[in-house]
């Protein structure tokens, strides 16, 4: 299914070109992994050049999650293992971005200085859960249907590229606070629902 977002617009038109490249779908998410670990590595410097220039880097990364998915439709060049690649890319990207800030706040010191490791660790792993559950549901769901459906041309995870603004903002710290609260009560939410479709699906079959 085509990406309807205006940023996975945005991103057909950008790889339109590599259509008939040797340029992979895989080639783009080993990129998008690559620069969004990077990305991470700035931000867990704990400074505020390292905020900047992460946030940089942190929109290419998020871009080239979209660009990745789109060059692989208009191509024809979806495969099974790509969107595997794909999805454990995603997963360690968003989940290294939370500790890589909590060990920046750790090297800032202050407040969170004592908890914002674990904060960030607590953080990633409720997002794995969350991205896990997310998959799975979406297995089990129609075909294009999303966990979580986007509003007004956005999508529900487009909300990581706000991470790059927040960081030129300096307010790191309150999207750290604020992600350890309701991550951990996404991921929940998310896990009832998949367990609640698995169990229909079983019934259904059965």
């Amino acid at each position: 299914m085509i990406g309807s977002s205006w940023t996975h617009k945005l991103a057909r038109i950008v790889v339109r070109p590599l259509v008939n490249t040797p340029i992979t779908p895989n080639h783009l998410t080993a990129v998008r992994l690559a620069v969004g670990l990077a990305s991470c590595w700035y931000f867990s410097l704990g400074t505020r050049s390292g905020d900047i220039t992460g946030g940089w880097i942190w929109l290419l990364s998020a871009f080239l999650d979209r660009a990745d998915g789109e060059l692989a439709r208009i191509s024809g060049k979806t495969s099974a293992w790509g969107h595997t690649f794909d999805y454990y890319s995603d997963e360690i990207c968003n989940a290294v971005f939370f500790l890589a800030i909590g060990l920046g706040f750790a090297h800032k010191g202050g407040a969170l200085a004592d908890w914002s490791i674990a904060m960030g660790a607590w953080t990633a792993v409720g997002l794995l859960i969350c991205g896990y559950c997310s998959e799975q549901l979406e297995r089990l769901s129609p075909p294009g249907q999303k966990a979580y459906a986007g509003i007004w041309g956005f999508d529900f995870d487009d909300m990581l590229y706000l991470l790059a603004p927040l960081a030129w903002l300096d307010v790191l710290s309150f999207v750290l606070v604020a992600a350890g609260l309701v991550v951990p009560i996404i991921a929940v939410v998310t896990g009832v629902r998949y367990l609640r479709k698995r169990a229909e699906v079983m019934a259904s079959a059965g």
